[in-house]
Formats: structure tokens, C-alpha cells, sequence
């Protein structure tokens, strides 16, 4: 007579079972959760809405560039050639850059990170571009900027404040979309961009 009861013992074991491993599954997702809110925090750059630093090195193409020489909006590109995205973002930098040039409005340099001189000249001469792109130095320049890892951009305001930070390569209409954004806050007199900086100094 013993018997038949087993099975309702069976059926709360495996209920037991089933919601002990429900729960280790819920604080598994929990704490990956929290770990990737921990690592985006840690990732935070540390030059959003501060005056952007200089951009030293070589000018491997182009001029050496002075950022508080411009009125103008700058994004500068950390790249490098053997970066599979910096490879497949450098026809929008193209593109950001012919149509800068076209309406005066933005200016693109790019500097090296980690590669050498000769890959760099012939990366642009079978990709195309010609904006200034500044050699590593030795990573001081990646390093003022909090650089994380490649590719990396920062839109700098015609203020030479860094309002806006891009990972893991850019678009070029979100880039004229944030921009636009700006403006058109800067001119309503509200806050705008990550860094909170008008787009004082025009555009």
C-alpha cells in the first residue's frame, strides 16, 4: 500500500528540482545584467563635456591639425588598419568627409592606433580619403582621450567641447543627425549632446 504514494513524493522532487533551477537561472541573469551595466559605466569617457585635448603626431596625411584653430565640428577617429570595423566604418568617414568639405560645416581627422606609417599610407591609397590622419605617438594622444579600444570617435563642437562619443565604428547620417540635433537645441536655448554643450561658436 506503500507504493502508490512514491509517485506524488516523484512529482513534488522534480517541482522542487524545477524551480531551484528556475531560480539559479534568474540569478544567473541578474548578475550578467549587473555586470553589463558595470562595464558600461566603466567604460564612460572621461572627456564628454570637457574641452577636447590636443591631438598631437606626425601628420602622416595632411596637416598637423590644432583643434582650437577651427570653428568648425570636428570628429576624430581613432583607427586602425588592421581593425576589421575601422575597415568596413571608412567609407562613411568618406563620405563624412566629402560632404563636410562641401558645406564647411565639419572637418574628420583620424589617428593611428597601434599600426605603422607605411600600412597606414597604403590603406588610404587603395581606400581613398584624404583628411589629415596623424601617426600613434606612441599612444599619448589615444591615451588623453580615454580611447578604449578601436574604432573609437569623438564629434567635437565648433566650441572645442567633445560632445558625443561613437564605438565600434560610425554612420555618417548619425553623425549629421546628432549634429543637427545640437544645432537646433543650441538655437532653442536648451542643453544638448552627452556632454551637454551648446554648439556655441557656429557652424
Amino acid at each position: 500500500m506503500t507504493a502508490p504514494a512514491a509517485a506524488p513524493r516523484r512529482s513534488r522532487t522534480v517541482m522542487i528540482a524545477a524551480l531551484s533551477v528556475g531560480v539559479v537561472v534568474l540569478l544567473l541573469a541578474l548578475l550578467l545584467v549587473t555586470r553589463k551595466n558595470a562595464e558600461e559605466r566603466s567604460t564612460e569617457s572621461p572627456v564628454l563635456g570637457k574641452t577636447a585635448p590636443a591631438l598631437s603626431g606626425k601628420a602622416l596625411q595632411g596637416e598637423a591639425f590644432d583643434i582650437g584653430t577651427t570653428d568648425r565640428w570636428l570628429l576624430v577617429n581613432f583607427f586602425a588598419t588592421w581593425c576589421v570595423p575601422c575597415v568596413e566604418e571608412h567609407p562613411q568617414l568618406r563620405k563624412l568627409a566629402e560632404d563636410g568639405q562641401e558645406s564647411g560645416n565639419l572637418e574628420v581627422v583620424s589617428v593611428v592606433y597601434g599600426d605603422q606609417a607605411s600600412d597606414v599610407r597604403r590603406f588610404f591609397e587603395a581606400k581613398g580619403g584624404d583628411w589629415t590622419v596623424l601617426d600613434s605617438d606612441d599612444g599619448r594622444t589615444a591615451l588623453d582621450w580615454g580611447v578604449a579600444k578601436v574604432p573609437e570617435s569623438f564629434l567635437v563642437s565648433p566650441s572645442g567641447v567633445v560632445v558625443e562619443r561613437f564605438q565600434g565604428g560610425v554612420v555618417a547620417t548619425d553623425i549629421e543627425d546628432v549634429i543637427a540635433r545640437i544645432e537646433e537645441q543650441a538655437a532653442s536655448g536648451t542643453s544638448a549632446g552627452s556632454g551637454s554643450d551648446p554648439a556655441g561658436g557656429g557652424s
